[in-house]
């Protein structure tokens, strides 16, 4: 009988400690996102919101995403990244590269601006020409970027975002 005494008190026990740990936690969690909501609203009072303002706003301008597989890809980004570094050190345009490789054709390599495929083609898997092609592939893309950029200034119109030109 004292044996079953001690084991309802133990259980007792430690269903109230693991009660005490379960409202301890929520309280907790409860806190954390006052204080969160509370920083979130100082945020939001100090600065516009994030969602506000044209789709353009970028606040991370100027980045080369790198989306690549494969060390050719790899080599393609690089020459690339390199060659647009050193003629447009300036350039606020975010661009997407990326790479699908096929059995067939070597790799698939495109980028993009926004929504809009900039340069599309297929690298053979020798390396040997993947400078060339990225030295290119830097100038179709900005010409095609500032054509972009220079069609949706002079296209206004209100049913149109410009994203949708």
């Amino acid at each position: 009988m004292h044996a079953f005494r001690h084991v309802t008190r133990v259980k007792a026990d430690a269903l109230h400690i693991g009660l005490q740990c379960v409202f301890l936690g929520i309280g907790l969690a409860s806190m954390t996102a006052q204080a969160q909501a509370s920083n979130a609203q100082a945020v939001v009072e100090g600065s516009p919101l994030l969602s506000s303002g044209p789709i353009a706003a970028d606040p991370l301008r100027g980045i080369v995403v790198n989306r690549t597989i494969t060390t050719l890809g790899w080599d393609f980004y690089t020459d690339f990244t390199n060659v647009w570094r050193a003629l447009h050190p300036e350039s606020d345009f975010t661009l997407t590269i990326t790479e699908r490789p096929t059995a067939q054709y070597g790799s698939e390599i495109w980028i993009d601006y926004r929504d809009l495929r900039t340069y599309h083609t297929f690298l053979a898997p020798a390396r040997s020409k993947v400078e060339d092609t990225a030295r290119e592939a830097v100038q179709i893309v900005y010409q095609t970027i500032t054509r972009y950029e220079e069609q949706s200034k002079l296209v206004k119109d209100k049913d149109l975002g410009p994203e949708e030109m």
